[in-house]
């Protein structure tokens, strides 16, 4: 049972810390009064002001040192190497991929060679290439060929097809191959070039069926992913499942 000679010294505590925050004797608010505050605030102010005004005078100088035209440094291969791209054929697609099962993830994880789903041109129909090697192009309703990015185990959910819009106040009328620019996911996941090393990326082919009005004139074109969880619109990365072009057809 506590005495009555605890309380003054319990008091007087409970006293002491609540001057710690304010007290009322000096005027202080955390050991310091107004002026001391107004002194402390001034100097961390005009302190990090100046540190701005360094930051901002070190970029201009960086800046004034770059050409907005060509690289400062250049890469240590001062020439420029080649490629070869072998021509499609169908018969080296039956030999070396399989048919799958459609709307199925083709998962292989315990395989240690992976093996790999066919994708046929013909899928593309009027934008394969096969009956019109222009691509439509000559008609004035360009073929425009997309595809995603390979990346390593992605299992999108839903149905992911693609869906392309044209900023301008009358719609243009688009058509989609293969049907509703669809991206089926037996082409999914993928397992890297080492271990899918013949891996075929899906296309979807998207023809814009220009008319006479359209002609003479620049159209931007944004195609995006939907139906599935991958990201289309993240302001921080515009080319985040989505991707922009701009067509023009001259009579």
């Amino acid at each position: 049972m506590a005495s009555t000679e605890d309380k003054p010294a319990n008091k007087e505590n409970t006293s002491s810390w609540k001057d710690s925050f304010y007290n009322p004797r000096t005027g202080e608010v955390l050991g310091r009064t107004a002026s001391s505050w107004a002194l402390i605030l001034l100097f961390y102010l005009v302190f990090y002001c100046f540190l701005a005004g360094m930051f901002a005078l070190t970029m201009w100088v960086l800046l004034l040192t770059l050409d907005d035209y060509v690289p400062r440094y250049r890469d240590r291969v001062p020439f420029p190497g080649m490629s070869f791209l072998q021509q499609y054929n169908d018969t080296l697609q039956e030999m070396n991929m399989q048919d799958c099962v459609t709307g199925q993830y083709f998962v292989q994880d315990e395989a240690e060679e992976k093996k790999v789903c066919s994708f046929k041109r013909g899928l593309l129909k009027a934008c394969s290439g096969l009956s019109d090697t222009n691509f439509g192009y000559s008609d004035g309703q360009p073929c425009v060929l997309l595809k995603l990015n390979r990346i390593i185990g992605l299992l999108p959910r839903g149905d992911p097809y693609i869906n392309c819009t044209v900023k301008k106040d009358t719609p243009v009328q688009m058509a989609y191959y293969p049907e509703m620019g669809r991206i089926d996911k037996k082409y999914f996941p993928y397992y890297g070039k080492k271990a899918h090393e013949n891996y075929v990326q899906p296309l979807v082919a998207v023809k814009l069926l220009l008319g006479k009005e359209d002609m003479n004139k620049e159209h931007s074109v944004e195609c995006r992913v939907e139906g599935t969880d991958l990201k289309n619109n993240d302001e921080r990365d515009k080319w985040l499942g989505r991707v922009s072009f701009k067509v023009k057809v001259m009579e």
